[in-house]
């Protein structure tokens, strides 16, 4: 079973992988949604354009890392 998942990781493509590290990092810190921190309620919550651009501008940086090569 070990093996069947290795292979299957193996075979996405850069983007693919990209994709999912930007929706674990979006699902994990809330990232973009511009919610309220402790203390600084004043900022009114983002539009539904701002956080596509958000989500879109994190994609293109997890896709940079992804592809980045190692030293």
């Amino acid at each position: 079973m070990a093996e069947e998942t290795s292979e299957s990781h193996a075979q996405r493509s850069p983007d693919e992988l990209a994709l999912e590290l930007m929706k674990f990092i979006a699902v994990t810190t809330g990232y973009g949604k511009g919610t309220p921190v402790a203390g600084f309620g004043g900022k009114a919550p983002r539009s539904a354009e701002e956080y596509t651009d958000s989500l879109l501008e994190l994609f293109d940086r997890c896709r940079s890392a992804v592809r980045k090569e190692p030293k």
